[in-house]
């Protein structure tokens, strides 16, 4: 069943997808959320949504621990100083064509 944006209320997953889980049940909120987050769609060409998936990448390395959070830590590192490297680069070729 698809889900319109005005029905995602906190407690309108409890009533059409979860029917007989406990709505205050910290491990039901927690899959209710997952859900959501399975059936979010939208544009992943705009800066906003690709924000987003960040935001989705970063809550999840949260929740997790061990080698996981690990990897997942060498993955930003990793982005980081790719762009770190390319921003370089770019300022340096812009003063060397400004240069002369």
């Amino acid at each position: 069943m698809a889900r319109d944006e005005h029905d995602a209320g906190p407690n309108s997953r409890f009533t059409d997808d979860l029917i007989g889980l406990d709505p205050d049940d910290p491990e039901a909120r927690a899959f209710a959320a997952h859900l959501d987050r399975m059936e979010r769609s939208g544009p992943k060409f705009t800066i906003e949504s690709s924000l987003a998936g960040v935001a989705d990448f970063a809550e999840s390395t949260n929740r997790i621990g061990g080698v996981r959070r690990h990897f997942a830590w060498l993955v930003v590192t990793l982005i980081l100083l790719g762009v770190l490297f390319g921003a370089w680069e770019t300022l340096r070729m812009a003063l060397t064509w400004l240069g002369g």
